[in-house]
């Protein structure tokens, strides 16, 4: 299937531009900001929707205070994070203006995603910028971030945001042209429908010394995307008119899509890519095969033993002989299901003095992880 009709029926856009595709050696350039506010601008016209994460806050700060970005400490990162943020966003500002174009920044940790009801505001924000036909200018929020909430790049978090506002395409521009199976071909890999260990192998490491992103983390963005049934393109960002020839299908870079469309609805995207799980249910054979073989919800009767606290609207996984092989938003508190497990649905009212549910994980709550 040629390009062209990969790319027929894509709206809403997501565009990481990498730290390299913005900077030179006096910091974050505004000509080449430029060229990418005039080809989103093209892009609107024809009736796009597109939201930019961008790389480069650090890069900004150590130009405008005029330090060296080698052995700076995590706090120092932090200082110079705040002060490029500013700088940064300035420069995209007076970009987009040229174009009539109003840009509005969001701040994200991964502790954002993590927690659905941020989740759930954070999309309302950018779905409302959209609609106002503002474009949404993501980075991650380094001036606060700290190991346990941070993503780590800007490929994770590009990968995060196009689940977040359902896109249908997520562009990763960097100085990499594209997924290459051998350094020694002469051209990047034109459609790859599928992660295998095949393509983990070939993956390097960063490209630049401006980013902290390289193959491996471009190749984890692109199999978040292709296992909800959704596009990605690496490609390079020098290329001419990058953007535009990806939308016209034109073979630039790398093109993931699935060979086979698997539906998610948004729900069960948070819970498989984004939830943090809290807890444990153990689970028997009878259990796992009514999960796994038909699409059941999860009753009292065919828990085993509960592991961890947690609270109704949590995430927990499912597990059955040491393995994990589903996750669910849990209507029920640890101390509720430690007194109902093993028990028939119709034992809930008696147990606990009333009956909110039948299912300790609804089946639309529920999703199976990759290794079923």
């Amino acid at each position: 299937m040629p390009r062209s009709d990969y790319v027929s029926t894509v709206r809403r856009i997501v565009v990481k531009i990498g730290s390299s595709s913005i900077s030179d050696s006096n910091g974050i350039s505004g000509e080449k900001v430029s060229r990418f506010a005039g080809q989103i601008s093209q892009l609107m016209n024809e009736g796009y929707e597109v939201v930019v994460v961008t790389s480069g806050a650090i890069s900004a700060g150590v130009a405008e205070c005029r330090r060296s970005r080698e052995s700076l400490t995590v706090p120092q990162k932090q200082a110079l994070a705040a002060v490029g943020q500013n700088v940064l966003m300035g420069v995209y500002r007076e970009a987009f203006s040229r174009h009539s174009i109003t840009i509005g920044q969001i701040l994200m940790t991964e502790d954002d995603v993590k927690n659905r009801h941020r989740f759930l505001n954070i999309r309302n924000t950018m779905n409302m910028l959209l609609h106002m036909n503002v474009v949404p200018v993501i980075n991650e929020n380094d001036t606060v971030v700290v190991t346990e909430i941070r993503f780590g790049d800007n490929d994770t978090l590009s990968a995060h945001v196009a689940q977040l506002v359902e896109a249908d395409l997520l562009i990763l521009l960097s100085d990499i042209d594209g997924f290459y199976y051998d350094l020694s071909d002469p051209a990047p890999a034109d459609i790859i429908s599928a992660i295998d260990d095949k393509i983990r192998t070939c993956a390097g490491d960063a490209g630049s010394s401006h980013g902290t992103g390289g193959m491996r983390t471009k190749l984890s963005a692109a199999d978040m995307m292709l296992r909800s049934g959704e596009m990605m393109v690496i490609a390079d960002s020098s290329s001419d008119e990058v953007l535009t020839r990806i939308l016209k299908g034109e073979k630039v870079g790398t093109l993931f899509a699935p060979a086979d469309y698997s539906y998610l609805s948004g729900k069960k995207k948070w819970i498989l890519f984004h939830a943090r799980p809290v807890g444990r249910l153990i689970v028997d054979e009878g259990a796992r095969r009514a999960l796994v073989n038909k699409n059941s919800s999860l009753l009292p009767i065919g828990i085993i033993q509960i592991e961890g606290h947690f609270k109704p609207g949590d995430t927990v996984d499912v597990v059955f002989e040491n393995t994990p092989f589903a996750r669910g938003i849990v209507n029920y508190s640890s101390e509720e299901v430690a007194m109902i497990k093993g028990r028939k649905s119709s034992a809930i009212q008696e147990l606990l003095g009333d009956e909110y549910y039948d299912e300790v994980l609804h089946r639309d709550n529920l999703t199976l992880l990759d290794n079923y």
